[in-house]
């Protein structure tokens, strides 16, 4: 067994003897518990056996950390780095890339055979496994399990969740054989803490010892945003006084706004958090720092850094991001006002996290924090090695009550969902390498299919229930012993006697008026009318006090069979959902001609290469030769143009964008539609984007503009101009790797690539 400078806890030494002993391994533990310690054992003992050790983690800013801290630990040439845009030493023995990528190396593609991928990797660490939880990547997770030779041990770290041993057991069956190392220890311990803004200068212990509600907290008071009280508040400066006084910074402020992170830095940055010696420090390491990223002298946020505080967000350049990093690890910033992405496994310890609300806006909506946010959030605090107990303070808000934090501090980790989603691109590349039905087995075995019997539970348990209730009305006895197709006939004769009787009382009235006497029509009806009278007297039915419920029973079965109908439709349905969207995706390329007598044309092969929302999208796009004859600048502007969401603002640059990329766009408009008719045929609605927000943005960018004119166009974040341009060089990289793509476009791809990846935009 390998040394460590301290002595590793038994939940540590339990999954080194697992890896010793050939098996692979869950570790669900608490943020901060020494996951990765367990990772660094297989690291060294991949290091002395030579053989080979990939690292993935769901984020490129993870990954990049991760190649640092190893690179410093085990020596740079034994440590490689992947990620969508970067590849350094790749042969290394130690490689740390982002899932995606290790997901596109177990496919036969772009990246290789997957014997010449995988060449002596016997480790494999799925950092953030919990990932499998999102909903837009979370396929990714299980497709790296399911595709991964079981030779490989497969080393997964999780966050606590409540259905750890599911998770270890469906890899179990998958892969190879795998323990759950499982604990819920944290070696430093949590306190949690309530704000409320009533006494402001104090915090309250959130629970009593037998951990009920403190009663003496009390719900925040409804004041309307626009009052003068509302106005003098500042809860904000005043919880981070309590907590400087009392010595629990440095803390991370969680907030769900961007816009709120920048506000809550500056409402802060007249407190007085450090030292003389601390601000002299402060200011070597930006001057430091600044002569490697000039651009940052006059950014706005700057002078706050001198105060100690800071804001971290998606919408900062991400040079800016790692400036915050490396200054709150030095512990020269006392509080990061950041988003909930940092609690994503980000190395910025901090003695206190501050939550601001225990919910959040989404796109659809208000919505609490689930535990597994909380408990991610609420994970960052406490340094091992530096703290006892680490703080965890939520702030009053009148939108919450003080019953519902305490409730959701106490809550239990949720489970693990699966997000498994059959795409173009995995039907692709499936169907190169197996016939439809080794196909099938492969999709059966997603953890989503795996997890199914809990996912169909609530609407199994509806069938059941629906199934009982229709017994029980159809049990009900017949006084007369009269089947329910007596009484049917029953009413049809009820209904035709009361049709009857009405005409016979008009014809007899028509007579009357006329002064006819026993008129023939009269006399037919009446008699008639009697006949069925006798008839209706055979079924005892308007004797019977039980006819009314009978009736309502009709009426009420007839819907509840409707329903039971649909429920077992929904069940066979729901049984077969991936198989039946695997089907879906691969009818509509087989309509579009990607597919051949089951196996992938050129043009499908090409597809299965290409990565993006809607890779049959961006393939037609590419084959119908759209991007051929593009300038660099115009090129980049068309695939901006793909990759860019719909954005709420509907305020765009002045700047007009240029001719071609507004005539590739109108063609590319023509494309979406055909493609968005088949997949509403076939039930797929896969996103396929085009926005030209930033087009005239990145046009100008490839053509030399400063950054200062291209960020100060639009009222995005520079971040989000990063972000986006970032995207448009991961997909004009796959135009310079994918088959059958012209040289001049290849070219083009290129060189538009090289004008992108400048300052500040090339920055990790």
């Amino acid at each position: 067994m390998y040394k460590f400078n301290f002595e590793p806890d038994d939940f540590q030494k339990e999954a080194f003897e697992c890896i010793d002993n050939s098996k692979s391994i869950v570790v669900c533990a608490p943020t901060g518990a020494g996951k990765t310690c367990i990772a660094e054992y297989a690291i060294m003992k991949a290091l002395d056996e030579n053989t080979r050790l990939f690292y993935t983690t769901p984020l490129k800013a993870l990954s990049n950390q991760k190649f640092y801290d190893f690179g410093k630990k085990y020596g740079e040439g034994n440590v490689g780095l992947l990620t969508g845009d970067t590849s350094i030493n790749r042969e290394a023995p130690i490689v740390v890339m982002t899932t995606e990528v290790f997901r596109n190396m177990l496919y036969n593609t772009n990246f290789g055979k997957v014997k010449d991928n995988l060449k002596d990797v016997k480790y494999v660490v799925l950092d953030e496994v919990h990932y499998m939880n999102d909903e837009q990547r979370g396929t990714v997770w299980e497709e790296s399990i399911i595709y991964c030779p079981n030779t490989v041990q497969i080393i997964a770290l999780s966050a606590t969740i409540a259905n750890s041993q599911q998770l270890c057991d469906w890899i179990n069956t998958v892969h190879s054989k795998t323990e759950l190392i499982y604990t819920d220890f944290r070696p430093v311990p949590l306190r949690h803490y309530y704000f409320d803004s009533s006494k402001p200068t104090e915090i309250l212990p959130l629970l009593t010892p037998d951990g009920k509600l403190n009663r003496k907290i009390k719900p925040e008071k409804k004041i309307s945003y626009y009052s003068r009280q509302a106005k003098k508040q500042n809860t904000v400066k005043d919880v981070i006084t309590v907590l400087h006084k009392k010595e629990m910074l440095p803390a991370i402020f969680f907030t769900f706004s961007r816009k709120k992170c920048d506000e809550n830095m500056e409402k802060c940055a007249s407190i007085n958090l450090i030292t003389q010696e601390e601000a002299k420090q402060i200011r070597a390491e930006i001057q430091e720092f600044l002569k490697e990223h000039t651009y940052l002298e006059n950014n706005k946020n700057l002078e706050y850094l001198y105060n100690g505080v800071a804001s971290h967000h998606a919408g900062l350049l991400p040079s800016w991001k790692l400036l915050v990093e490396r200054l709150f690890q030095k512990g020269l910033i006392k509080v990061v006002f950041a988003t909930e992405t940092l609690a994503a496994g980000i190395n910025m310890p901090a003695r206190t996290t501050v939550i601001s609300a225990i919910s959040k806006r989404t796109d659809s909506g208000h919505r609490m924090l689930t535990a597994n946010e909380f408990l991610q959030m609420s994970g960052r605090a406490g340094r091992r090695g530096m703290d006892k107990i680490g703080y965890v303070v939520v702030m009053g808000t009148q939108f919450q009550s003080p019953d519902e934090v305490a409730e959701l501090v106490k809550s239990p980790s949720n489970p693990l969902e699966s997000q498994f989603s059959p795409s173009y691109s995995m039907v692709l590349n499936l169907l190169q390498n197996l016939e439809l039905e080794q196909a099938k087995e492969l999709i059966l075995k997603s953890f989503g299919y795996f997890s199914s019997n809990d996912r169909l539970k609530p609407i199994v348990v509806q069938q059941i229930n629906l199934e009982q209730t229709l017994a029980k009305l159809k049990s009900e006895k017949c006084p007369f012993n009269l089947t329910t197709e007596d009484l049917l006939e029953f009413n049809k004769l009820k209904d035709k006697f009361i049709v009857y009787r009405k005409l016979t009382r008009t014809l007899e009235k028509q007579a009357k008026q006329k002064g006819q006497k026993n008129a023939p029509e009269v006399v037919e009806y009446t008699e008639k009318t009697r006949e069925i009278r006798l008839a209706m007297e055979k079924y005892k039915c308007e004797v019977c006090r039980a006819y009314k419920k009978h009736m309502k029973n009709l009426d009420i079965i007839a819907r509840y069979e409707k329903r039971y109908k649909e429920t077992c439709k929904n069940v066979e349905k729901q049984k077969d959902i991936y198989w039946n969207k695997f089907l879906a995706h691969k009818d509509i390329l087989e309509k579009m001609g990607y597919i051949e007598n089951g196996y992938p044309t050129d043009a499908g092969v090409m597809c299965s290469m290409v990565r993006a929302e809607n890779e049959l999208y961006l393939s037609e796009i590419i084959l119908k030769g759209i991007l051929n004859d593009l300038e660099p600048y115009e090129l980049a502007s068309v695939v901006c143009a793909l990759v860019t969401e719909d954005l709420r603002s509907d305020v765009y640059p002045d700047s007009p964008i240029s001719k071609n990329t507004r005539k590739s766009l109108n063609k590319i408009k023509e494309i979406r539609k055909k493609i968005a008719i088949i997949q509403r045929e076939y039930d797929i609605d896969t996103e396929m984007y085009i926005n030209s927000y930033y087009c005239s943005l990145i046009e100008q960018w490839v053509q030399e503009t400063p950054w200062v004119d291209i960020a100060k166009q639009v009222d995005s974040s520079e971040g989000d101009i990063v972000r986006i341009f970032k995207r448009v060089v991961d997909v004009l990289r796959q135009l310079t790797i994918l088959p059958n793509i012209s040289e001049e476009l290849k070219s083009n791809a290129k060189i538009a690539i090289q004008c992108i990846l400048k300052e500040p935009v090339d920055v990790d």
